[in-house]
């Protein structure tokens, strides 16, 4: 009889354990062929890049005229602002303006009571009448003096006290005439005008207070809207170093003056353009600032007073700028800012820059940079210092600033 050979129970486990990893092996492989042949018809997988080197997009920088702008923070006021107020005492009877409305000038806002300053008028008059009276009498003495004298009729005093006399009643004519003249100026003061084109505010006394010229009591405001000042800060530091590129050739004024733009509190932009117009003399020594004042035309009064506005003022322009997007800039550990240029032979170098200010989506670089270099734009997450790189032109950014 032939004798069986048995397996020890751990070498049987092992070799079952065998025979199912390759069955299960080739049902893998089965389904795989099957995905395969099935994904024939449809879309295949994209070619790897020619040479396997990565795509990235490039500006080449150039030397271009730039005008450098700062943005600073300011405030709107009016063109002229008139505080109209009482300028002789009386009731207030009528209000002849809608508050918030735009007047003219000469426009008449209050009615004042004018009746005591009527009865002052006509007493100034009369007392003309008896001056000029008073004046013909003694001028008619002083012609029969004049005559007599002559004759030896009269002594030499009573000449004298007749021209006297006579010069006396003119003066007293001319300080009627004077009365009369100030008490139609008074009378006219009862109907408060407006003394400049503009918008009104609203009334401070209503129709039964009572005016005091004494105290000048405020009645209304009148502000001129068009155009409209914007009143903004510079730092005193910035203005110096401003003023020592100027002087140096690095900058040159913009021509025609310097423009100024604003950006509204919403964050739009206005429509129209403004001028600067003049920059304080005096440093403010709490902030260590210079107040600028710019001029804006507001046909549509849609700039109040009081509106705080962010003002862009052209300092001047750089004739060779050297801009990057600001998307090509990354910041390193110690915030230094660096770019990813495409040197000789492809080959990706980290450069340090010095930036400038922005312009529009681009930093100036002041430092770092020459002329005709390539610099990274889009593909930056897939280089590193010292890797090839086959470079295509960025179109959309080369036209950048």
């Amino acid at each position: 009889m032939q004798q069986r050979t048995h397996l020890p129970p751990l070498q049987a486990r092992r070799k079952g354990l065998a025979r199912r990893v390759h069955r299960l092996g080739a049902r893998l492989a089965l389904a795989g062929a099957l995905v395969a042949a099935a994904g024939c018809g449809g879309k295949r997988a994209a070619p790897p890049p020619a040479g396997g080197l990565p795509e990235v997009a490039v500006v080449t920088v150039q030397p271009a005229q730039v005008a450098l702008t700062q943005e600073l923070p300011g405030r709107t006021s009016p063109y002229r602002i008139a505080e109209v107020r009482a300028r002789v005492s009386g009731i207030v009877q009528r209000r002849l303006f809608t508050e918030g409305a735009d007047v003219k000038a000469g426009q008449r806002l209050f009615q004042l009571d004018a009746a005591p300053y009527q009865a002052a008028l006509d007493s100034a008059r009369a007392q003309l009448a008896r001056a000029e009276a008073s004046a013909a009498s003694a001028r008619l003495q002083d012609e029969r003096t004049a005559a007599l004298v002559e004759a030896k009729a009269v002594s030499r005093q009573e000449r004298d006290d007749a021209l006297a006399a006579r010069k006396a009643a003119d003066a007293d004519v001319a300080a009627a005439r004077a009365a009369v003249q100030s008490a139609r100026i008074n009378l006219g003061y009862t109907d408060v005008t407006s003394p400049l084109t503009g918008r009104i505010g609203r009334a401070a006394v209503t129709e039964g207070a009572y005016a005091q010229q004494a105290q000048a009591t405020l009645l209304a405001t009148v502000q001129q809207l068009d155009p409209i000042y914007v009143d903004v800060t510079q730092s005193s530091a910035e203005l110096a170093r401003l003023r020592g590129e100027l002087a140096a050739g690095r900058l040159s004024r913009a021509g025609g003056g310097a423009r100024v733009k604003l950006v509204l509190e919403d964050g739009t932009e206005y429509a129209q353009a403004g001028a600067l117009q003049f920059s304080d003399v005096t440093v403010d020594p709490g902030t260590g600032s210079v107040a600028l004042r710019a001029l804006f035309p507001n046909p549509k009064g849609e700039l109040l007073p009081g509106m705080f506005v962010r003002a862009r003022v052209e300092e001047g322009v750089e004739p060779q700028a050297l801009t990057v997007p600001q998307s090509a800039v990354q910041r390193d550990a110690r915030a230094r800012a660096t770019v990813f240029v495409v040197a000789a032979g492809d080959q990706i170098e980290a450069r340090e820059v010095r930036l400038g200010r922005t312009v529009g989506a681009s930093w100036v670089v002041a430092a770092g940079l020459a002329p005709g270099e390539r610099v990274v734009v889009e593909g930056l997450q897939k280089i590193r210092p010292g890797a090839k790189v086959r470079p295509v032109a960025a179109p959309a950014l080369a036209a950048v600033p």
